[in-house]
């Protein structure tokens, strides 16, 4: 089994809708087992249309983004096939386009159903998915309509972990979960990725989550980052003006580890 570890990379990458660019110069590189990567911003500034370039939704218009050396806009359709369960995107809302009648064993099962295919099944089973996400049992038998937000949330992150991706995007992923929940999940996520090796990019506005789980943060502004460095250095002496104003807003009972308040 080759060891070669899978790398999305995004170079000098535009993109935007409608021949106005959204996004522009953006660099940065996920390597499978390498150190999670954040990127923070204001809403508006381009976040989503980032992760929409790299997953291959949308079309640069300038640069480019490829996995493992090939263009991924390009990718022929076995290639994209595999693309799609080694590069997995975990967006705000949970699931959709899927019949909410679905029940959650229905939805996994369908997922470790596309890991056997892709030669990437571990053996792992619904029960586990579940507990990956801090989901009982009980759950398997409900439907996705009649899941709350946080559930939703939850089962797209169990359902994209079940295929075991080389890289995991991760939006806004516990927008729904109360803060205890949310710091439980947070542990979770990065004892996962550290395990199964897998290059984590989480774009969030949760600061306490990027500053527990993140090695590196790009700040985001007017579509291309405009600051760059650890929490620490961030949050503490950061330098552009629109990452003073984060830093500035941070709360100061959150929770946030005390490293990342001193100063402040």
């Amino acid at each position: 089994m080759s060891t070669q570890k899978s790398v999305l990379t995004a170079t000098n990458l535009s993109a935007g809708y409608g021949g106005t660019p959204v996004i522009r110069d953006v660099s940065l590189t996920l390597t499978g087992g390498g150190a999670p990567i954040g990127v923070i911003g204001q809403s508006g500034v381009g976040k989503t249309t980032l992760i929409h370039a790299l997953v291959g939704v949308l079309k640069p218009s300038g640069g480019r983004v490829t996995f493992n050396g090939r263009t991924v806009n390009k990718l022929a359709l076995g290639a994209k096939k595999n693309f799609g369960v080694s590069v997995r995107r975990v967006q705000q809302n949970g699931f959709t386009g899927l019949d909410s009648r679905l029940t959650v064993r229905k939805a996994l099962e369908a997922e470790l159903a596309k890991a056997r295919k892709a030669g990437r099944a571990t053996g792992g089973t619904v029960e586990d998915a579940l507990a990956t996400v801090l989901l009982e049992n009980r759950y398997e038998s409900r439907t996705i309509g009649t899941l709350s937000g946080g559930e939703k949330q939850r089962l797209a992150l169990a359902s994209a972990l079940a295929t075991r991706p080389d890289v995991l995007i991760l939006d806004e992923p516990t927008t729904a979960l109360d803060h205890t929940l949310r710091l439980e999940l947070g542990r979770r996520i990065s004892e996962i990725v550290a395990e199964q090796k897998i290059g984590l990019l989480l774009v969030s506005h949760d600061l306490e989550m990027i500053a527990r789980i993140c090695s590196t943060v790009h700040v985001l502004s007017d579509g291309t980052f405009v600051e760059t460095g650890t929490p620490e250095q961030l949050f503490n002496n950061p330098h552009h003006p629109v990452t003073r104003e984060i830093a500035i807003a941070m709360p100061k009972a959150s929770g946030m580890p005390e490293e990342l308040r001193s100063g402040r």
